[in-house]
């Protein structure tokens, strides 16, 4: 099992973004052009990340400055956190949550940040709940913080 940094292992950025694009629902241009542009940043944002087990993706994570909310004075934000259905129930999730806390302190940052409408889960890794965010399609979702 290892983590894979897109920005230190740029050779991974086709397979990134196809990953990234195949799980959620923002348009595949939103990651083609942040994945891209953060191979070449001296910004410490955006990052992104694979979980592989051999050559197998089997999760996914990012961080970056806001994920689609109106708490923009928060960041950095982790994002995009992915387990394969199949992989889910052994904590690989921690792995990317730690792998994207430790870049964040690295980069001098004293919070993390992540939206989501699951209770009981990101509480486990260290998060927790800190109010209501609204989306830009007029939905709303719970803003989590873990302290660094």
């Amino acid at each position: 099992m290892r983590i894979i940094s897109i920005r230190e292992n740029p050779a991974y950025k086709d397979m990134a973004i196809e990953y990234f694009s195949s799980k959620w629902s923002v348009p595949r241009i939103v990651y083609e052009d942040s994945i891209t542009h953060c191979i070449s940043t001296p910004s410490p944002l955006p990052q992104w990340y694979l979980l592989m087990e051999e050559n197998e993706i089997i999760g996914s994570t990012g961080l970056i400055t806001n994920d689609f909310i109106s708490r923009m004075d928060l960041y950095p934000w982790v994002c995009g956190v992915f387990i394969e259905e199949k992989h889910r129930g052994n904590a690989y999730a921690s792995l990317l949550l730690e792998k994207a806390k430790e870049d964040s302190r690295k980069s001098g940052f004293k919070n993390l940040y992540l939206s989501t409408d699951h209770i009981g889960f990101y509480e486990k890794y260290g998060f927790h709940y800190i109010g209501q965010g609204y989306h830009p399609w007029g939905e709303e979702s719970r803003i989590y913080e873990s302290s660094l």
